[in-house]
């Protein structure tokens, strides 16, 4: 087994294999699944279970060719810098500003979330309050090591995980077995109102570009990959347990909730933690204060996603300083090894959030998911892009590796075109997803102006990987 334990200079490898998948599904499991999936259903119907399972689909893809790459390539920047080696520095300029983009904008988004989970306990607690005491929380705990940060998420995200899993159970046995006064719902529900597909392939289709926000952040893998003990271990074990547990939690958790309740009833709320979807199927089986548990662990859930993607954002950030491609001066690192002026620069999208609640509350949400929506596509198509580059240029050199290769990469540039038009066609998202194209715009008169002058790469990082596996081979020999 190749173990490219790359340097990294500044970063420190602190991370286990089992705080790298908490770290993922801290990430994944948030927002865009306690409370999102109602918009999924009011486009889908029932059939959000095969919106879901597609989601999955694409999810496994991206999270399995960012793996393979990542156990060959733990590198800083992680599939930035891979998408620079093979498709070019501009492509891992834009493949990085993208993403940083991205967990700027989420990291606001739970916030977001959070604060209004607060006011579920006290209502007249200002929309900004919450957002300012939890954004200095997240701060906190990303400003230590990054071995307390590990730990922490790993128990946040262990909070949701287990919730998860009892809902799963509580909810399986409601449809098929019932409880003490209250019988089975049985699947009914699948196909009343309108059948299994009332809004036809279109609107599985139209529902792909809200479901697959739910999936952002499973090709997080990569950015830790540099500061892992075990890079290839821990990649290797952490993509393989992400991709079949996101997908099994979901699509039975989607299954559950359009069983027990109605589709019309669910596509109706109006993403207060009282209406959620979750909260209705708990409700069921009259458990004393319900709605109180089940917003206390929605709440955790959008915390761990916040902090999970104010480090993201802070490794992103720290890469492109180190390679000039944002100011220098961000690349600092801390004596405990963090990037603490990356992480400052990574809470703009906390500043957002603030603004939003002070001047407009609920206006520029949506907007901001929809930008999301759009950055997004963009990093999935330009991953699988590199990885179809990178599978041309090094054949099975990873000690893990994708099923199908290229060609099951290249299903995955197919289906996320396809949701890409989704996100542009769904009534209300011409205007954000149009801004969206026009940040990109900037970014690339940005490259092109000022960056590609005094961009600095660093292969070393890819010589010391390449020397490992290298040397592994001879071993063998």
């Amino acid at each position: 087994m190749a173990k490219s334990h790359t340097h990294q200079p500044g970063l420190k490898r602190s991370l286990t294999h089992g705080q790298m998948t908490m770290i993922v599904l801290g990430s994944a499991l948030g927002t865009g699944l306690f409370l999102g999936s109602s918009g999924a259903i009011a486009l889908a119907g029932p059939a959000v279970i095969l919106s879901y399972a597609i989601g999955s689909l694409v999810a496994a893809i991206i999270a399995a060719s960012t793996g393979e790459m990542a156990v060959r390539y733990p590198v800083r920047g992680g599939f930035g810098s891979i998408a620079g080696r093979y498709l070019g520095a501009y492509a891992g300029y834009l493949t990085r500003w993208a993403y940083w983009t991205v967990t700027a904008i989420i990291t606001g988004i739970e916030l977001v979330a959070v604060g209004a989970y607060l006011q579920y306990w006290w209502p007249g607690l200002p929309l900004w309050v919450g957002i300012a005491v939890f954004g200095v929380a997240i701060i906190l705990l990303n400003i230590r090591s990054v071995k307390y940060f590990g730990t922490m998420e790993f128990f946040l995200s262990s909070i949701k995980v287990i919730a998860l899993l009892l809902f799963v159970l509580v909810g399986l046995a409601l449809v098929f077995v019932g409880f003490p006064g209250h019988e089975a719902s049985g699947t009914a529900h699948l196909t009343n109102d309108g059948g299994f597909m009332p809004m036809g392939i279109e609107g599985v289709w139209l529902s792909l570009a809200v479901v697959m926000f739910s999936f952002g952040g499973i090709e997080m893998l990569s950015i830790s990959a540099a500061e892992a003990k075990d890079p290839v271990r821990s990649v290797r074990a952490s993509t393989k347990a992400n991709m079949w547990r996101l997908a099994t939690i979901y699509v039975v958790s989607l299954f559950i909730v359009v069983s027990i309740i109605p589709w019309q009833r669910a596509a109706q709320l109006d993403g207060s933690v009282e209406a959620s979807p979750f909260v209705l199927v708990f409700s069921e089986i009259g458990v004393p204060a319900i709605a109180g548990i089940t917003n206390f662990i929605i709440l955790v859930a959008a915390l761990s996603a916040a902090n999970a993607n104010l480090y993201a954002g802070t490794r992103l950030m720290h890469s492109l300083a180190a390679e000039k491609m944002a100011p220098v001066a961000l690349g600092k690192v801390s004596g405990g090894g963090i990037p603490v002026r990356a992480m400052w620069a990574s809470c703009s999208g906390v500043v957002l959030a603030m603004l939003l609640a002070i001047f407009n509350p609920g206006g520029a949400f949506g907007m901001m998911m929809t930008l999301t929506m759009v950055c997004a596509l963009t990093v999935w198509v330009l991953i699988l892009l590199a990885y179809i580059a990178y599978k041309g240029a090094e054949g099975n050199s990873s000690a893990f590796r994708m099923w199908g290769g290229r060609l099951t990469a290249g299903i995955g540039v197919l289906l996320l075109l396809a949701i890409w038009a989704a996100l542009f066609a769904r009534s209300g998202n011409a205007l954000p997803a149009s801004i969206g194209i026009g940040y990109f715009l900037i970014l690339t008169m940005i490259y092109f102006g000022v960056v590609k002058r005094s961009h600095t790469g660093h292969e070393e990082a890819f010589a010391e990987a390449d020397a490992a596996v290298a040397s592994h081979a001879g071993d063998r020999r």
